[in-house]
């Protein structure tokens, strides 16, 4: 066979590398950014619908249910039997469920798909789309075998500065059905569910059922109920389903029978339009709302169907702490049998409860405040809405934002009895990953700060006053419930030298000098013990061994954590001020720290770490031999670091976090610390060596499902010059959402925009909803933290800001002199900007109490 000649080679070559590239192009010219989803793009949709910190349901992008998670953990595969239907009559196929098409991967290869679904197989509309307006979702439905079109709308309060009415256990669903024929339309809507909160389980007192589960009436609706089990009180919960339609009609007992006879039944029904009215019958499996609908040609009617949830116990306790063993006699003398009180406060106050169980004493309660508030609520609700989608931002930096707000419905965030927030990393399966409001993950997320500020500060309140040991060493991870921690692992540099910081940031952002005051102590201890221990030779860096947000230990400084060392500093010095106190040392060791991030850490380009065993109060690795600090060693991973020192260090690479610190002192309002000019370098230098437009070619041996193939995606490091380690730190190849945002915003921060909206774009594509649910950015489990960061992009491109200590709003736009964009504060919101270069701010709700502007340096009038 004759071999082929070097120019057809050469043709071929570059023939797949456009049909490559216009594959990699197309997935930005498919769906545009911030607009609807059809088609495969509905394929991973689940909106998360619920409260901060009570548990949430999913609006899929076809209308159907999931994520079902209201027992204080997450159920991601929870999509229990629950829909809605419309039947019109007179038509031979005028009865479908209130859904668009199966996603192809629930059908194969979801848990429990061998055993097949008895709700895939009823009739349901042929097409779906999805829109978004957070916290508002909405699913739109045709069909040409019907004569209405329906429009499916999920939402739930979220109204910055109230943390009270955005965290209600509650979700809220409008169907709104138009008449699309040219007659009269005679139908009924309906909607059913089976009773999910009924635990099953082989017990010793009762079979496969242990505990009492039932279906009970309440006003237009039903209660899916289970009570407290026998040594098991985190299992009573209520679920609500009702409706304020006058005419509603209820059916609290479905057909009686085994196998399909209840679901049969049922359909049957729904197929002729018949509205039974059973009464509350004991072993009831299901329960359904009916509403007669008449619409005249053209008219359209909006069906509500509200939910309220009551889980008011759980079996959460985590941690261990010094004040752990008399709470831990209780728990094991409970010995709880058939009609004994497991229920009791003694016990369930051991174990975490939400923060609405102190408000509300049942479902009833909060169904009855829903439904008296919930007009109210959306109003509110709907002024946040459109005050963000307002805002003239590109659409790519909308999507992202929005979307990573949905974390803060999803069961990643907590919100215990007292109202102090705490939180996990993520999200497994069926469990919260990586416990404790995380110092060194939180640390990114920009949202709840400038939406929700007395929220945070409970986590400041958390680390500073009782994470804390009286020598300043902080446990980088919160028990729960909130209590005394053990002191026996490594601080975290990051997440130490941050709450220093962000310490700072609440002061601004409050505005309350009080609590400043109050902390004061506990930061200033915490700011002395991190010199103490990472710079005792007071070199201006951090280079004693450090734990950080990779799971390892740093050795030697490094330019993202002294970054955060110069950036506490720096704050750590006004507040020292504010106090009267002299921040002499702090100054001094700023200074230091500026010299030689700017030179020893910096390569010309961008800034490295300088890895360092001698000379430090922590033993050599290489003299301590496996048992290293913070790791341990192989034989063959000894061989290894008797060449090249300790595993899991950066050296000479350009980290895409070396300037994380920095950023973090903007967000809190610090300005530069450093050399500007520098800064830019090495957010470039990360720009042109870190961000790949395709990852087919790279290797990454790690996670790789966060960003593949031809995905684009911005990597962890990368060694553009060479002195790559042959174990760097674990993570190095990854790609992760929470820091693409915060590069991006650092870009933008620094007037490159362009370069920060190619970063985000590569990441939203990879969340498009064929492969990953735009609105679930996953790292080390689903609903990440520190996909927060994308909130900072508001103030990347705008420079939007409000000082409450001097009444200041500052405005530093990147996207020209005619803008106006959502703004947040402690007291209101609305929209700010420029008008022709004159700075004007529109407040919606609440108050902003304002006595200066400063638009890019200069004092300004605000325009009236």
């Amino acid at each position: 066979m004759k071999k082929p000649s070097l120019l057809f080679c050469l043709m071929i070559t570059l023939l797949n590398g456009c049909v490559k590239n216009e594959m990699h192009n197309s997935r930005i010219k498919d769906r545009n950014f911030n607009d609807e989803y059809s088609g495969e793009f509905l394929n991973r949709i689940a909106f998360p619908i619920g409260g901060m910190g009570a548990g949430m349901i999913c609006l899929d992008g076809n209308g159907a249910f999931s994520h079902i998670s209201v027992r204080n953990k997450p159920d991601a595969f929870n999509a229990p039997f629950m829909f809605a239907a419309l039947s019109v009559k007179g038509y031979e196929n005028g009865a479908k469920i209130l859904e668009g098409p199966v996603q192809s991967w629930k059908i194969f290869g979801s848990p429990g798909a061998a055993n097949g679904s008895d709700l895939y197989g009823c009739p349901r509309f042929e097409e779906a789309s999805f829109s978004v307006r957070f916290p508002f979702g909405t699913v739109h439905l045709s069909d040409p075998d019907m004569p209405a079109k329906v429009d499916i709308t999920g939402w739930s309060p979220f109204i910055p500065g109230d943390a009270d009415n955005s965290g209600l256990p509650v979700g809220g669903l409008e169907y709104t059905i138009t008449n699309t024929s040219g007659k009269e339309m005679d139908a009924v809507f309906s909607f059913h569910s089976e009773n999910f909160m009924r635990v099953e389980l082989p017990g010793e007192w009762g079979g496969n059922y242990v505990g009492k589960d039932s279906i009970m009436a309440m006003d237009n609706g039903f209660i899916l109920e289970q009570s407290c089990f026998p040594d098991k009180p985190h299992y009573k919960g209520e679920f609500a389903i009702y409706t304020d339609e006058p005419g509603a009609i209820t059916d609290y007992c479905w057909f009686r029978g085994g196998w399909f006879d209840g679901r049969t039944f049922l359909w049957e029904n729904i197929k002729t339009a018949h509205t039974p009215a059973n009464p509350v019958s004991p072993g009831a499996s299901g329960a359904s709302v009916y509403v007669p609908v008449q619409l005249g040609p053209g008219e359209s009617r909006t069906i509500k169907i509200l939910m309220a949830w009551y889980v008011p116990h759980s079996d959460l306790r985590i941690g261990t702490g010094p004040d752990d063993n008399e709470v831990n006699k209780i728990i094991a003398a409970a010995k709880c049998t058939p009609g004994s009180n497991c229920c009791s406060p003694e016990i369930t106050s051991a174990f975490y409860e939400p923060w609405y169980s102190g408000k509300f004493k049942n479902v009833q309660e909060i169904g009855l405040y829903w439904r008296a508030q919930y007009q109210d609520l959306k109003n509110s609700t709907s002024l946040f809405t459109d005050a963000f989608y307002n805002s003239d931002l590109p659409p790519e930096v909308l999507e992202a934002v929005a979307s990573n707000l949905a974390i803060l419905k999803s069961p990643t965030v907590l919100r215990q009895k007292d109202g102090k927030l705490w939180a996990w990393e993520g999200c497994h399966d069926q469990s919260g990953c990586c416990n404790g409001s995380c110092t060194h993950v939180w640390n990114y997320a920009q949202a709840i700060p400038n939406l929700f500020p007395a929220l945070e500060r409970s986590l400041r309140e958390t680390e500073f006053k009782v994470n804390q040991s009286p020598q300043g060493h902080q446990n980088f991870r919160a028990n729960l419930p909130i209590r005394a921690t053990g002191h026996d692992w490594y601080a975290a540099a990051d997440g130490q030298l941050g709450g220093i910081m962000k310490v700072y940031r609440e002061w601004r952002i409050s505005g309350n000098r009080e609590w400043l005051k109050n902390i004061w102590p506990e930061v200033r201890i915490s700011m002395d013990y991190c010199i103490a221990h990472w710079d005792p030779r007071h070199t201006g860096t951090i280079e004693e061994p450090h734990h950080n947000t990779y799971d390892i230990e740093f050795w030697g400084p490094d330019a993202l954590c002294t970054g955060f060392y110069a950036g506490a500093l720096a704050a750590a010095i006004k507040m020292s001020e504010e106090m009267g106190e002299d921040p002499a040392l702090y100054k001094d060791l700023l200074a230091k720290s500026k010299e030689q991030m700017e030179t020893g850490l910096y390569n010309g380009e961008y800034f490295i770490q300088k890895v360092k065993v001698e000379g430090l109060n922590a033993p050599n690795p290489v003299e301590l031999g496996k048992n290293s600090i913070g790791t341990s060693y192989s034989p063959e991973a000894l061989e290894i670091l008797k060449k090249e020192g300790p595993k899991y260090q950066y050296g000479p690479g350009c980290l895409s976090d070396g300037v994380l610190g920095l950023w973090i002192a903007q967000m809190c309002g610090m300005g530069d610390i450093l050399d500007e000019a520098k800064i830019q370098s090495h957010l470039l230098a990360v720009h042109k060596y870190n961000l790949k437009s395709d990852l087919s070619d790279h290797i990454n041996p790690q996670r790789a499902s966060y960003a593949y193939g031809n995905e684009g995606g911005l990597i962890l490091c990368s060694w553009p010059k060479g002195g790559q380690p042959s174990l760097p730190f674990v993570y190095s190849n990854e790609v992760w959402t929470g820091i693409e945002y915060q590069v991006a915003s650092h870009l933008m921060l620094t007037g490159h925009v362009n370069e920060g909206l190619e970063i985000v774009q590569a990441c939203r594509n990879r969340y498009d909803g064929r492969i990953r649910n735009p609105f679930d950015e996953y790292e080390c489990g689903h609903w990440y933290a520190r996909a927060m960061s994308s909130y900072g992009m508001i103030q990347g491109l705008t420079g939007l800001r409000y000082d409450a200590v001097t009444k200041t709003l500052f405005i530093d736009s990147k996207i020209g002199i005619d803008f106006k964009c959502f703004i947040s504060t402690e007291t209101g919101f609305g929209m700010a900007g420029l008008k022709r270069g004159k700075p004007f701010v529109d407040v919606t709700y609440g108050t902003i109490d304002i006595n200066s502007v400063v638009v890019s340096g200069t004092v300004m009038e605000i325009m009236n």
